[in-house]
């Protein structure tokens, strides 16, 4: 564990740390060769009216009728978390990485797929 401690962290995918040659996680360390990687998509988006289409679309609906296509607008947003779990030599740990838009599911898989590649090197 000493040899851990000294080795600054490569890569950090929520509570998992990654160094140049070990994973540390809050259920222990492991040697990183050899280890498994497995990033799942646990988002869904939704799409909503923005409460300024609302708005605008009461104040124009005043003037004209044009003003109700304002409620044709729509904003979508992810919720959800990406579970990525490791596991290797007396090593199974997975956590969950809150995610708020798209390009933060992307960004977690493109780190997993790092630390893949990182144990297969």
């Amino acid at each position: 564990m000493s040899q851990t401690s000294s080795e600054p962290y490569v890569l950090q995918i929520g509570d998992i740390g990654v160094t140049e040659h070990w994973v540390v996680t809050p259920n222990g360390t492991a040697p990183l060769r050899g280890t498994r990687w497995l990033a799942t998509d646990n988002t869904r988006v939704q799409e909503r009216i923005p409460t300024t289409a609302i708005v605008l679309a009461i104040v124009f609906a005043f003037f004209c009728l044009l003003g109700l296509l304002f409620l044709l607008m729509k904003e979508q947003y992810v919720t959800g978390y990406v579970e990525v779990r490791v596991t290797g030599e007396d090593l199974d740990h997975w956590t969950q990485v809150p995610v708020f838009d798209v390009e933060q599911v992307v960004a977690t898989r493109a780190l997993v797929s790092q630390a893949q590649a990182l144990a297969h090197q």
